[in-house]
């Protein structure tokens, strides 16, 4: 008898009549011997209902009480859940974070799991009980309430399935039929992945594909959890997310992602010394707040009578944009700081980059067949990276995924 978690996602929670699908779908698995523990999001629209409430008093909320707020949301969905599971005559109960003892550090609105008590679930799967755990929320050591972040059950998804041992797979459920070469919206000739390996699922997710959390990926790697991503609305098999093997080593580039989420920050005319730019991002690390791509270069500004200063540039969450540029405001006082929002970050990801030459030179050429200009570049060994305008944004996927010939 095999212990599986499954996650679903607001979509698949989102009205009475797919709760009730879930319901089905859970008692089948059950029916067919596997022990089952679901984790659920909050309805489809639900948490950005509770955040626009709390952003009617004030835009700025204090984050305990934030996280107080939105942990609403899945505290329904889960009871909703074990309701419609017990209606079907499956015997299910549901938990909060603080009844499995889901415990995370105090970082409001961004918490990270430090660790779960797994025999609260195994006591449950014992009885012949279903535990129904909400997602995304977690309890501190002093008992507040903290929320995951965005996506962020996902994570409690991958976290449970850790805990409860070696072997246990997680099931994620949502409103695509897996992971997809591209997004299909945008490329309509995009393939579903059968299998890629957690380093890719991690560049992709970093970059900007909205399917996994960042941190579901990093821990399911960690803890070698299998990972497999499937539609709520189909029975069709979806991605699996697994280790590295030689197959997958074959595939030069697995996808290409886009990111709209970022803004372009640029500090001009810094001092170049050192401590200048260790003294930004120490400040803006102190506020959570994570910077990507980072490019200094001489002052177009610079003349023969102010030598020695640097044009700083970096991006981030468009989120943070305003508390970064406060942050940018105080430690670099009397600096011109421009801001970019038009901007959108192409990337092309795969494990076979480690030992092809080649593919870097292959993409710029493509972005410049199309006559898109590259502003900023970032590589890593199996992921390039490239910050563009936004008006290109779509072409650029386009181009390169047809030019890396990825499509069915």
């Amino acid at each position: 008898m095999a212990v599986i978690v499954q996650k679903f996602g607001g979509t698949s929670v989102g009205t009475i009549d797919r709760i009730k699908s879930v319901a089905e779908r859970v008692a089948r698995a059950r029916d067919a011997g596997d022990q089952v523990v679901v984790v659920a999001s909050a309805m489809s629209g639900e948490t950005n209902r509770l955040l626009s409430l709390g952003r009617e008093l004030t835009m700025r909320p204090d984050g305990r009480e934030l996280d107080a707020l939105v942990a609403t949301g899945e505290q329904v969905s889960v009871a909703l859940l074990a309701i419609a599971l017990g209606a079907r005559g499956v015997p299910a109960r549901s938990f909060l974070a603080h009844q499995v003892r889901l415990r995370t550090d105090s970082g409001f609105t961004k918490a990270r799991i430090k660790g779960i008590d797994a025999d609260v679930l195994l006591s449950a799967l014992n009885e012949g009980v279903v535990p129904v755990v909400a997602g995304f929320q977690g309890v501190d050591d002093r008992g507040n309430t903290t929320t995951l972040g965005r996506g962020g059950s996902d994570t409690t998804a991958v976290a449970i399935a850790a805990a409860l041992g070696h072997g246990v797979a997680c099931e994620i459920y949502t409103d695509v039929e897996g992971v997809y070469t591209a997004d299909p919206n945008v490329c309509k000739n995009a393939r579903k992945v059968g299998r890629i390996s957690y380093e890719e699922m991690l560049e992709l997710a970093s970059l900007g594909a909205k399917v996994l959390q960042i941190r579901s990926v990093e821990l399911a790697m960690k803890y070698a959890v299998p990972v497999h991503v499937r539609s709520s609305f189909t029975e069709a098999p979806g991605t699996w997310v697994v280790g590295e093997d030689e197959s997958l080593e074959s595939v030069v580039v697995a996808g290409v992602t886009s990111d709209r989420s970022e803004a372009k920050v640029t500090i001009r005319m810094m001092p170049d010394e050192p401590g200048r730019a260790a003294g930004l991002f120490e400040a803006l690390a102190d506020a959570r707040i994570s910077v990507d791509m980072i490019i200094q270069n001489p002052s177009a500004h610079a003349s023969p009578g102010r030598p020695g200063v640097t044009d700083m540039t970096f991006t981030l969450a468009k989120g943070d944009l305003e508390h970064a540029q406060s942050i940018a405001a105080r430690l670099c006082s009397g600096l011109q700081v421009d801001v970019d929002h038009d901007v959108v970050k192409v990337s092309i990801v795969g494990l076979g980059m480690r030992s092809h030459a080649g593919v870097a030179a292959r993409m710029f050429r493509l972005l410049a067949d199309e006559g898109i200009n590259i502003q900023a570049i970032s590589t890593s060994e199996i992921k390039i990276s490239c910050l563009i305008h936004a008006k290109y944004g779509e072409l650029a996927v386009r181009s390169l995924h047809d030019g890396f010939g990825l499509g069915d």
